[in-house]
């Protein structure tokens, strides 16, 4: 929900093609990060009820992969929109 409505404002407050493409493209990624976790939990849930330590492990990394997209969105934005309010 949060991309339907960064991604309207990250067109908005972009200054030029450039800006406008990196504010939406790093909300893009972070969605398709998070089919991937989603396919990946799918696939490790589909496999087997019982506790895996390589299991566990998948599901750990596919969410620390969409944590560090959101940090790039929250980088990549600010480094963007910070000097357009200073």
């Amino acid at each position: 929900y949060l991309c339907a409505v960064l991604m309207p404002l990250g067109l908005y407050l972009g200054q030029n093609p450039v800006e406008k493409f990196l504010l939406s493209s790093v909300l893009l990624l972070v969605l398709v990060v998070e089919v991937i976790n989603s396919a990946i939990e799918a696939v490790v849930d589909r496999w087997g009820s019982e506790h895996h330590e390589l299991a566990g492990r998948a599901k750990d990394m596919g969410s620390a992969a969409v944590f560090l997209c959101d940090m790039n969105v929250m980088l990549c934005w600010a480094l963007i929109l910070w000097p357009q309010f200073t």
